[in-house]
């Protein structure tokens, strides 16, 4: 039976203001950046302060809001808008910082090395169509150098975005171009072809012979490392012994695997490079947290604005309804600069007082950089101690870097479950992970450990974790396997 019933229940709702404090929380120091510049193209009332006072930084006047249009003109107090001096200048917490910081210059851009095969192209004198070809393959490549679509994709590609039909024969015919430019090995699809490009370009040797072979015809076991099933094969055609076998593969380790890589910059780290939101210091025992100066921009609202207002109440007699607009328009944009600045002076003290715990629950590590010294923590931990919500401490975390005397670190790596040794402490999984490697790296490599044997031997460091746990720990430290760490003798 359908009928109808009043219900009275409370319901929060946010404010567009307030989600977009929210979503403000999210953003790094790069989309920050990017935010206050489009607001400041956007509202002529906010500007770069060209100098920091700090001690007008609480003096931040507070402006009415203007609800309703049809308010006059001479309902607006001029109070609302003017101090003694010019609207103060809005500026970062200045605690817990060390000496000023110079606003260094960016990196130096290098040329990629997509640039580079380019301009080899553009030396042999092609036609318009065929370099037309040459730059879209080169553009379809990835940052390891390979060519990983099919010719005939690509020449359905030219053909639909270009306008230009090519046959998947021309295609090949440029391909096979690109692979004689330098560095070797560029242009192969995979990275066996990308190995054996490498070698047909080097004088030949014995071992250089081998190892063409040993990657055209036996690549699935070299890479399994099924290292007698090659000698055995190779033996049966000519004499081949293990230490062939070893010099053949010092061989081919001396290649390079991704040749794209070699270059300093790509088409995509030209246009993305991480910059810390945080920078902690250790120095003498003694930890200095501040905000890289770069990343500070000083915000105000604009002197001619508030001149605007001034001249407006100064202005004796009845005011036209033209000028009531404009000071309408004016109040809009000041009341707008004046939430902006707020909300990015908030997003910052949320964001100082989420890296502050942080760096308590994790002090140790910060002062040694020492992963062994990172203790168990999760969310609920540091917002339990800024006094948070979980969801902010989350978004605070998200997407963020902090630059210390060790590295630049993302804040999502001081995160990680708790494990209790055999004398009931809780310590972080990735102290077990530092210990987990150190046993690999210092493993025999004719005779790596299997992961059965990893457990006996985190066992005996007083750690209890079942064989399934070492696999999912060795996995994300992208350690293989036993038989694929195995190396000839």
């Amino acid at each position: 039976m359908i009928k109808q019933q009043l219900i009275q229940k409370q319901q929060q709702k946010l404010s567009p203001a307030q989600i977009q404090q929210i979503r403000m929380l999210e953003l790094n120091a790069i989309e920050v950046e990017n935010l206050i510049n489009q607001e400041l193209e956007d509202n002529p009332a906010l500007e770069e302060s060209p100098t920091l006072s700090s001690e007008t930084d609480d003096l931040m006047s507070e402006y009415g809001s203007l609800e309703n249009k049809n308010e006059t003109a001479e309902d607006l107090s001029l109070n609302d808008y003017l101090t003694e001096d010019d609207i103060p200048h809005y500026a970062l917490d200045r605690h817990y910082k060390t000496e000023e910081r110079q606003r260094e210059s960016s990196y130096s851009e290098s040329e990629s090395f997509q640039e580079y095969l380019l301009d080899q192209l553009r030396l042999r004198h092609l036609s318009v169509e065929t370099l037309r070809i040459g730059e879209y393959i080169v553009g379809s490549m990835d940052n390891d150098g390979y060519l990983r679509r099919d010719p005939e994709l690509l020449a359905d590609d030219l053909a639909f975005q270009y306008g230009l039909e090519v046959s998947v024969q021309e295609i090949r015919e440029v391909i096979d171009m690109i692979k004689q430019l330098d560095p070797a090995g560029i242009g192969a699809p995979d990275i066996r072809e990308c190995l054996l490009l490498q070698l047909q370009r080097k004088e030949k040797t014995q071992e250089r012979e081998w190892a063409i072979l040993i990657l055209e015809k036996y690549f699935d076991a070299f890479s399994k490392k099924k290292y007698s099933k090659i000698v055995d094969a190779l033996n049966s055609i000519e004499p081949f012994s293990g230490e062939d076998l070893k010099n053949v593969i010092k061989e081919i380790t001396l290649l390079n695997p991704k040749p794209g890589s070699s270059w300093e910059s790509n088409m995509e780290t030209k246009m993305s490079q991480i910059t810390p939101d945080f920078i902690v210091e250790a120095n003498n025992g003694e930890l200095f947290f501040s905000f890289p100066k770069e990343n500070t921009s000083e915000l105000r609202v604009s002197k001619e604005y508030n001149e605007m207002l001034e001249n407006y109440f100064r202005t004796p007699g009845k005011k036209s309804e033209s000028m009531k607009d404009a000071i309408f328009f004016v109040k809009q944009k000041v009341d707008s600069a004046k939430w902006f600045i707020d909300a990015i002076k908030q997003r910052n003290t949320t964001l100082r007082q989420t890296m502050l715990a942080i760096i308590e629950i994790q002090r140790n590590f910060f002062l040694t950089g020492d992963e062994s010294e990172l203790k168990p923590m999760k969310l609920k931990d540091v917002a339990k101690l800024c006094k948070y919500d979980v969801s902010t401490a989350s978004r605070v975390s998200n997407s963020k870097y902090v630059q210390t005397n060790w590295g630049v670190y993302s804040l999502r790596f001081f995160f990680s479950d708790r494990i209790t040794n055999e004398e009931g402490e809780d310590v972080s999984v990735r102290r077990v992970k530092t210990l987990l490697k150190s046993l690999v790296d210092q493993e025999d490599k004719t005779k790596p450990l299997f992961d059965g044997e990893l457990v006996n031997k985190i066992k005996q460091e007083g750690y209890n974790i079942a064989r399934r746990t070492v696999a999912k720990y060795r996995e994300q430290l992208n350690i293989p396997v036993a038989r694929l760490r195995k190396e000839i003798t």
